[in-house]
């Protein structure tokens, strides 16, 4: 009888191993990611990962094929079709922060022929891909939702202690 009850947690543990995702299973992935490279007007964004993790239970969603998944879509195929997983799997691995700096322009240049002409930069690539899955899941989508604007986003949309005060003055219309 014991046999038969190893057999049966054994056979409980393997399905639930086959429900975490491929790149998950033995990773030491954070459960908690501060994405604080793009902060200039708002303050960085404390990305609750092992949240996102449950509830999407693919990793692939977010890290396109570095994840080691097959590559479907037929422009990546056309370049990625035998490309494996990478080690680095972070946004920033191959969206850049400054897209339009001279470096990532004559990288661009040196290569007219690379697919990845038009890639987005790392505030895009966040923004397309969290935003369209939170329209989809309900999750939220307005921007003070996830960034706190600090002084220096403050003083540039004129809000906050850099907010016009009201005069009380009522202005004409002609």
């Amino acid at each position: 009888m014991y046999t038969g009850l190893k057999s049966i947690k054994t056979f409980i543990f393997m399905v639930a191993l086959g429900a975490i995702p491929y790149i998950c299973q033995g990773a030491d992935l954070p459960d908690r990611i501060s994405l604080n490279s793009l902060v200039k007007n708002y303050d960085g964004v404390e990305f609750n990962h092992a949240e996102h993790i449950r509830l999407l239970k693919d990793c692939a969603g977010c890290h396109h094929h570095t994840t080691g998944n097959l590559v479907e879509d037929a422009n990546c195929v056309r370049c990625h079709q035998n490309s494996s997983g990478t080690k680095v799997v972070a946004c920033r691995g191959c969206h850049s922060a400054q897209p339009f700096s001279a470096e990532a322009l004559k990288e661009k240049r040196a290569n007219l022929k690379l697919y990845h002409q038009d890639k987005p930069g790392l505030k895009g690539a966040y923004h397309l891909n969290c935003m369209g899955c939170h329209e989809k899941m309900g999750g939220p989508t307005g921007c003070r939702d996830c960034h706190r604007m600090n002084r220096t986003g403050e003083a540039l949309y004129n809000s906050g202690s850099f907010a016009p005060k009201k005069t009380g003055k009522v202005a004409k219309e002609h």
